[in-house]
């Protein structure tokens, strides 16, 4: 499990995904952290797709129904 941890359930809901790719354009090439949210993140894979095509990473962890944890890592 990747050693960065972002639990973005206590984040502000307009500052959520700008969070969460400040947190993975930060990461350098290999790494990946751990998205801890509420629901499923799934939205925000289709922005990954949208905007860094080809540059992450996408591994559930946890698939709720409570919390849902999600790797994303940053492609070599």
């Amino acid at each position: 499990m990747p050693a960065i941890e972002l639990d973005i359930r206590i984040v502000p809901p307009r500052e959520k995904h700008p969070t969460i790719f400040r947190t993975f354009d930060a990461l350098s090439p290999g790494e990946a952290f751990t998205l801890i949210n509420d629901h499923d993140p799934a939205p925000l894979r289709h922005q990954f797709n949208a905007t860094r095509p080809n540059q992450f990473d996408w591994s559930y962890l946890e698939s709720g129904p409570v919390v849902w944890r999600v790797s994303i890592g940053k492609r070599a």
